[in-house]
């Protein structure tokens, strides 16, 4: 069975309250071996460490560039004390979700920018890669990372993941040589995505890695358009479960069996993450 990993999924969310551990289970059958859930902001810190330790999976921490709006001023400083704390916690794994949001309306654009300086050193102090919020904002979080990371730290200055990326191929060109791995996930099962689709297809398969964003982004099998919740049909609710279905999407996009992306996108996801390649090796009996 090929064996996924879950690069990105909210799953501390509250649409996974009624059945968290029915759904993981099934999606461990299908193949999910581990899942990275990012926090959002210091309120569920708590709940995304807790979710990863009740069902073996891994975390990051991070504050949101939509929850920067309502963090508090000592925010920064209280997710800085977190990661002292954790440093031997081996499922924490990275920085995230981190970056900027210019899809939003009326968010504090200097308060979102001073967050996501503060949280890139940060992450430089703990060595620890990010996971990119990079929504409508490539070129301005390509900016702050070139700035934050100088400009002798080589070609590999950062570790990490472009997360639900959206852009053009010279901004996918520009993360990949920043060191960043790219992430994929239900958006390329449209038809109409056609620049995600020939960003998937064009990109070296090193550079890809697998996402959900569980419970958003769903597949085109689970999405429903703007009528048909006006007639009654919720929008369905995404999460690991569908990962291997999306792997097969992509492989069939880039003309190669998903046994192979699958092996390949799971090396790629424990290069981004080198923590997370610890704790498969130590976990390897169980994943």
């Amino acid at each position: 069975m090929n064996r996924w990993i879950d690069t990105h999924c909210h799953l501390d969310a509250p649409e996974f309250d009624a059945d968290s551990a029915d759904m993981r289970q099934k999606a461990r059958a299908r193949g999910v071996a581990c899942c990275v859930v990012p926090a959002v902001g210091v309120f569920n810190f708590d709940a995304v460490s807790g979710w990863a330790e009740r069902h073996g999976d891994t975390y990051a921490l991070g504050i949101h560039p939509l929850c920067t709006g309502t963090a508090a001023d000592d925010d920064l400083a209280r997710l800085a004390q977190r990661l002292e704390r954790s440093q031997d916690d081996p499922r924490l794994v990275a920085m995230g979700e981190i970056g900027l949001d210019y899809f939003v309306p009326d968010l504090d654009d200097q308060r979102q920018q001073h967050f996501f300086r503060e949280q890139l050193r940060l992450a430089r102090r703990f060595d620890l890669p990010v996971l990119l919020h990079t929504r409508r904002s490539v070129d301005r979080v390509l900016r702050h990372l070139r700035e934050v990371g100088g400009s002798g730290a080589g070609r590999h200055q950062w570790r990490g993941i472009a997360h639900a990326f959206n852009g053009s191929q010279q901004q996918a060109d520009a993360f990949i040589g920043l060191g960043f791995k790219l992430g994929v996930g239900g958006t390329s099962t449209f038809d109409r995505a056609r620049q995600v689709q020939r960003i998937v297809q064009a990109a070296p398969l090193e550079s890809l890695v697998m996402e959900t964003d569980a419970p958003d982004i769903p597949p085109h099998w689970l999405y429903r358009d703007a009528q048909q919740r006006a007639d009654g049909s919720p929008q369905a609710r995404n999460s690991p479960v569908e990962l291997p279905a999306i792997g097969a999407a992509v492989a069939a996009l880039r003309d190669m069996p998903a046994e192979l992306l699958a092996r390949t996108t799971t090396e790629n996801a424990c290069d981004a993450m080198p923590r997370l390649r610890r704790w498969m090796q130590s976990h390897a009996s169980t994943v």
